[in-house]
C-alpha cells in the first residue's frame, strides 16, 4: 500500500503549497485572484476546486527513493529538543539522527520507519 510522503501542489503563478501534517491547512491567493488550499499532511490529500487548475506535485512512498528522500520531511526540535520545530528533508538529516529516530520513535507507522531504513541503505550503497 502506498502512503503520502509529501502533500504538495503548485498554483498557476508557480507558488508551492505544502501541508506537512493532518491539520496543516494552508491557503494562498494566487495572482489570478483564486484561493488555493492544501490540507491533510501525510494522512490525506485535501484540495479545493478552482477555475484555473493547480498542478499536483505530491510524492508517494512507492516513488523512487531519490524522490522520496527529497520529499519526505521530518519535524525536529534540534539535538536538545528545545528548539522551535523545523521541518527538514530526509536527505539532510544526519545518519546518527536517522538511527536514533528508528530506535526511539516506536509510535511511528511502519511505512515511515521503512523510509528511514531505505535512506540508511541508500547512504551505505552510495558511500
Amino acid at each position: 500500500m502506498k502512503h503520502i510522503v509529501l502533500n504538495r501542489i503548485k498554483t498557476p503563478d508557480n507558488t508551492i503549497l505544502i501541508s506537512r501534517h493532518r491539520h496543516d491547512y494552508v491557503t494562498y491567493v494566487d495572482k489570478n485572484g483564486e484561493t488555493y488550499m492544501v490540507d491533510g499532511g501525510t494522512d490525506e490529500l485535501r484540495r479545493n476546486v478552482n477555475t484555473e487548475p493547480f498542478e499536483e506535485l505530491s510524492i508517494y512512498s512507492d516513488a523512487p527513493h531519490y524522490e522520496v528522500r527529497q520529499g519526505f520531511y521530518w519535524g525536529t526540535r534540534g539535538k536538545d529538543g528545545n528548539q522551535p520545530v523545523e521541518f527538514k528533508p530526509l536527505k539532510t538529516l544526519d545518519t546518527d539522527h536517522i538511527e536514533a529516530i528508528i530506535q526511539t520513535q516506536k509510535n511511528q507507522p511502519r511505512w515511515r520507519i521503512e523510509i528511514f531504513k531505505a535512506e540508511l541503505a541508500f547512504r551505505k550503497k552510495s558511500s
